[in-house]
């Protein structure tokens, strides 16, 4: 693979953990944010643009060894919010790589897509144990992106690694994170075993960290070459102290998305 890897959303939280990660690997990176990056990198290319721009994300990926899809509204919204920013843009994101000859994609997509799934009550979720189940707008956008994902790859031969990202934050702050955390450092080994896996085709994969209490089976992500370093664990002393035991019943703690799934995240609320 030659040439840098386009990172769109790079000014939000996972793009700023990427564009100090990646280089650290060996990746050049370009960045691409609708408001200008803080504090580039020694080296970093960074463009203006909005990733609902096709014209102007398609001449972004030229020349790109890989695209590495982030842009997007980060949690519930209103449906035109969600349809235009979220799914424009990831279907921007994907005509854009096929225009500009980027072979490799990776897609930030989400646990949401399948939040209304019931946590398993023994062993591991695997992905498969987990079809298209949204929980909110944001959820759906998420289904639309391993469904826009899943086409380019069978109709244009694209490599595309959808990333079902957990709770992607420096830290746990609930008790839910100690299931569901993503840390940074892990974040930064996810994407690059995306970007690295030979021939892939289409993936979609959980998206954590090697946390002891896991609701998630990382063998797809770990056959990507993913080997996560961090454990939510050395947080839980501190955050049960703080919260208490989880309750299992709860519906935080009951299905995948966790408050996505209650009524706290009803459209009706976003809509008003």
């Amino acid at each position: 693979m030659t040439g840098p890897v386009l990172v769109t959303g790079a000014a939000g939280l996972i793009g700023t953990v990427l564009r100090g990660g990646l280089p650290e690997r060996g990746w050049a990176v370009r960045s691409l944010d609708v408001v200008p990056v803080e504090e580039p990198r020694p080296g970093e290319e960074h463009l203006v643009a909005d990733t609902t721009d096709l014209a102007a994300v398609t001449e972004a990926a030229r020349g790109a060894g890989a695209l590495v899809h982030l842009a997007g509204i980060a949690t519930e919204s209103t449906w035109p919010a969600i349809a235009h920013t979220n799914i424009e843009g990831t279907y921007c994101a994907l005509e854009a790589a096929r225009r500009a000859g980027v072979q490799r994609v990776v897609l930030a997509g989400s646990n949401h897509a399948t939040g209304y799934t019931p946590r398993p009550d023994g062993g591991l979720l695997r992905e498969v144990d987990a079809p298209p189940r949204p929980d909110t707008y944001y959820g759906v956008s998420k289904v639309a992106m391993e469904a826009l994902g899943s086409l380019y790859a069978d109709r244009y031969g694209l490599d595309v690694v959808v990333l079902r990202i957990g709770s992607a934050f420096p830290e746990p702050t609930t008790t839910r994170h100690l299931s569901t955390w993503l840390s940074p450092g892990d974040t930064v080994r996810l994407v690059d075993a995306a970007l690295r896996t030979p021939s892939p085709g289409f993936r979609v994969v959980w998206g954590v960290s090697a946390n002891t209490r896991a609701w998630w089976d990382l063998t797809a992500a770990r056959a990507l070459g993913y080997e996560p370093a961090d454990d939510a664990e050395v947080y839980a002393e501190a955050l049960i102290a703080a919260h208490g035991e989880p309750d299992l019943s709860d519906p935080v703690h009951a299905r995948v998305g966790g408050e996505y799934a209650t009524a706290e995240f009803d459209s009706d609320r976003f809509d008003a």
